[in-house]
């Protein structure tokens, strides 16, 4: 079991997979960084001055200035600035995937289409024109 597991592991496309999901990883916390640290406060400050991760409603009661002070409290969130704050992280890396697919695509050399060779004949058509040149040899 132990000598399968190892063949299945050292298949190209299974380290090809494994080296595309840590660079994934690695990518989803620079989009991650660059939603929260850079696109979300100019977006907030045209807004007012707003932080949309403290954008939240409190579901346990009471009433707290940030989401930092109602999680202290133990208070229940529904905490809807940080799944907006995730909408734009998840658009920014399926546009980032899309272009990268895109010079991919680009890059990647068409096969020029061989021409086609003409499909062989149905059986019953070979078979048929063989029994026309039996017939005409022996006339």
């Amino acid at each position: 079991m132990l000598k399968e597991f190892k063949e299945f592991a050292m298949r190209g496309n299974v380290v090809d997979m494994a080296v595309g999901i840590i660079i994934g990883a690695a990518f989803g916390t620079i989009v991650k960084s660059l939603v929260a640290d850079v696109i979300m406060p100019p977006i907030g400050m045209l807004l007012g001055g707003v932080d949309f991760t403290d954008f939240f409603i409190t579901l346990s009661g009471g009433t707290y200035e940030t989401l930092a002070a109602a999680k202290e409290a133990g208070a229940v969130t529904l905490n809807y600035g940080a799944f907006i704050n995730t909408v734009f992280s998840f658009i920014i890396v399926a546009f980032a995937v899309f272009l990268l697919i895109k010079q991919i695509n680009r890059l990647t050399p068409k096969e020029e289409e061989a021409p086609a060779e003409p499909a062989a004949p149905p059986r019953e058509e070979v078979l048929l024109e063989e029994i026309r040149d039996l017939l005409k040899t022996q006339k």
